[in-house]
């Protein structure tokens, strides 16, 4: 058994040990039986009530998390053994689309199963709670005097509180970037956001049902009072209510329509997670915080690694500046930096705004382009279009730009399949560049047989056309198409033929900017062996946050129950439990973060940052709509001779998928949602068992 294999089933076995400790927990056995005894080992000892949770329910998440950055370090040491690997086939059936929902979006069999399982384990968690408090009922309160289904009202809107803790302890996994749980089971934040929309929903219902449930039993029993107190020994109501407030603007604001609509004011509301989160668990205490701890710590700890990576501004080379307001940017960027295709690229421009960052897909290829790194943007938004017209300026000569990442998909098993079909829409092309330059360096390096390739893409205006002269890197690195069997189907929806146009309405321009010190390369935020430093960090600072809690517990916290005879402050031991943990994170990670940095500043070579790549005055683009010229470059010539340009209609996507042949035909689509859903569900279907449909999340 490889070290791979045996640090996977270590993982696998922890993770389920885990969740029978979740399963465990509402049950009448644990509450009265094996609860007590535990208590007497952890309290008063070590660091009090929180100590069981503590060990049972945080304990395993950071020690899968440790775990997991050593295989992923292992992993990446013989990533060139692996990459002759081919798709997993035992899970291809597991991973076919099984239905198109609106609200779920596409679901394959295997997430339909983890959604069943999540859902179950909040229903068991509510039901045994609620079970266990009918049979123990604990009068207090005045509740002696109230009837029966008061008492059952309180009780059930109490237990959802309950359930909705659980849903809490998993909702910051998904979002987590720099994160060595998702890999371990094939994902990243990117393909991972629809489940963190998925359990923010039962978070949502869940915690609106507990809020709503408590102000109408308050009412009923006249005791509306009580919505107003913030006690010092037991559950703080207003805390409560503050995290609840929060939460409804968060979600009124995050569904798909203002999304797409108003971006700055769901990323601008979405801010408010840390408000929420904090309320939150000054309202549980610190007992019930504990089973939250894992993702709030692993998310703080990403979340402080990004702020150190954005404080630097990245060297931007230059811009290609193409007709229909598409843009390329490119970046200066260290040689450690490694990315796979399809990654994403999170961008800040403090000149527009400094709060906003948005994600963009990676254009370039880390084996093509080792010292640059290239993303591509479409004007749609306002924030988009302002950074168009400031980088249309002719004046320019220095963009102040921040980013994090690059973040890319764990595995890139796609590329083996022996037919590739990319579908894409209007800018949802992007993307499939990297797919595409990653394929010809493959052929190029005769690193083993690549896919045939066939895109099918459908642009509205002609003048999008020229988004295909991005699919070849520039002049400076060599692209030869002649090995590779590429396909280019073009559709231009809402022109009926080729217009007539101007070369020179076809150029791609490009502007390069002059060298600056302030600005810096992209460089690996934890160094080359970035996933040790990452268990370094988790494992120290984790280890210093409980060394911290054990002191301030010991000699601060119990000494002071024992002299006032009273109990210590509900909400104070929860804010010395988040201000220990965020001591220990920040210590530990800026100590890790400069000294890789002063590393890599060492080792980093100088690189030549301004020089000049002619671009041809005519571009593959102006040939496919009809412009004509001389294309002096072969890869060009190659492109266009690829290139079938279709006017006045959109693709058949039916006929043409269910008319490829072979038993191994790869399927991805990118754009509007519509156009994903329809591919999925022409993938789903039983007369494309070939088709395999490969999901990557290219849409936020």
């Amino acid at each position: 058994m490889s070290s791979l294999v045996l640090l996977k089933l270590i993982c696998l076995l922890v993770f389920l040990g885990w969740m029978v400790v979740w399963i465990v927990l509402p049950l009448e056995i644990y509450k009265y039986n094996w609860l007590p005894i535990l208590d007497k080992k952890f309290n008063p000892t070590y660091i009090g009530e929180q100590g069981v949770n503590l060990f049972f329910l945080t304990f395993p998440v950071m020690l899968i998390a440790v775990l997991g950055c050593i295989y992923l370090h292992l992993k990446n040491k013989r990533e060139s053994s692996l990459e002759s690997t081919s798709p997993q086939k035992h899970l291809a059936m597991l991973r076919r689309p099984l239905l198109v929902m609106g609200p779920l979006g596409v679901v394959t069999a295997m997430e339909l199963m983890f959604l069943i399982m999540g859902i179950a384990l909040v229903c068991w968690q509510f039901g045994h709670y609620y079970y266990v408090s009918v049979k123990h009922p604990f009068m207090g309160h005045g509740r002696e005097h109230q009837k029966e289904w008061q008492i059952t009202f309180r009780t059930v809107s109490l237990r959802l509180g309950y359930a909705s803790n659980i849903s809490w302890a998993f909702v910051f996994f998904p979002v987590i970037r720099l994160s060595s749980l998702l890999p371990l089971v094939g994902l990243t934040s990117e393909s991972s956001v629809k489940y963190h929309i998925w359990i923010g929903q039962v978070v949502m219902i869940t915690s609106a049902l507990h809020s709503a449930g408590f102000f109408i039993y308050w009412a009923i029993v006249n005791q509306l009072y009580l919505a107003l107190e913030w006690s010092k020994t037991h559950v703080s109501n207003i805390a409560g209510e503050i995290s609840w407030v929060f939460l409804i603007a968060m979600w009124v604001t995050s569904f798909a329509y203002t999304r797409r609509k108003s971006f700055e004011v769901f990323f601008y509301t979405h801010q408010l997670y840390a408000l929420a989160t904090f309320f939150y668990v000054v309202h549980i205490g610190v007992a019930w915080t504990m089973q939250l701890l894992p993702g709030i710590f692993l998310f703080t700890l990403d979340r402080y690694l990004r702020f150190l990576q954005s404080r630097s501004r990245a060297r931007l080379i230059s811009v290609r500046v193409l007709p229909g307001g598409t843009v390329e940017m490119t970046f200066s960027k260290s040689r450690g930096v490694r990315y796979n295709v399809a990654s994403n690229l999170f961008v800040s421009v403090p000149k527009i705004s400094t709060l906003q960052w948005h994600p963009f897909t990676v254009s370039s290829n880390d084996n093509m382009e080792p010292d640059r790194l290239s993303i591509i943007f479409k004007t749609g938004g306002s924030w988009t279009t302002k950074l168009y017209k400031e980088l249309s300026s002719s004046s320019l000569d220095r963009v102040e730009v921040a980013v994090e990442g690059p973040y890319g998909p764990a595995s890139t098993s796609f590329i083996k399949h022996k037919t590739l079909v990319l579908i894409s829409g209007g800018s949802g092309m992007t993307p499939y560049i990297s797919i595409i330059r990653e394929i010809i360096h493959q052929s190029n390096t005769q690193k083993g047989p690549v896919p045939k390739v066939l895109l099918i893409c459908a642009f509205k205006q002609a003048a999008d056309l020229t988004m295909l002269d991005l699919l070849l890197p520039t002049e400076s690195t060599p692209a030869d198409l002649s090995n590779i069997d590429l396909e280019i189907q073009a559709y231009v929806t809402r022109e009926d033929h080729a217009p007539a146009i101007n070369n020179q309405d076809m150029v791609v321009h490009t502007k390069w900017f002059k060298p600056s010190p302030l600005d810096s390369p992209i460089t690996p935020v934890l160094g080359q062996n970035s996933w040790l430093c990452l268990c370094l960090i988790i494992t120290s600072s984790f280890v210093l946050f409980l060394a911290l809690l054990f002191f301030v517990t010991q000699y601060h916290i119990y000494p002071k129950d024992k002299n006032t005879n009273n109990v210590y402050d509900f909400t104070i031991w929860v804010l010395w439990d988040v201000f220990l943990m965020c001591v220990s994170i920040i210590f530990i990670s800026s100590i890790v973060f400069l000294f890789q940095k002063r590393k890599i500043a060492a080792l980093e070579e100088k690189q030549i940052q301004n020089v000049d790549v002619p671009t041809p005055m005519t571009s593959p683009g102006s040939w496919l709509c009809g412009g004509g010229g001389e294309l002096e470059s072969l890869p060009y010539q190659s492109l266009v001779q690829a290139t079938q340009v279709n006017y006045g209609g959109r693709p058949d996507l039916q006929k043409i998928l269910l008319e490829c042949k072979g038993d191994d035909v790869g399927v991805m689509a990118s754009g509007p949602r519509g156009l994903r859903h329809d591919v999925a569900r022409i993938c789903s279907g039983f007369g494309a068992t070939n088709l395999h449909f490969e999901y990557l999340s290219f849409n936020w």
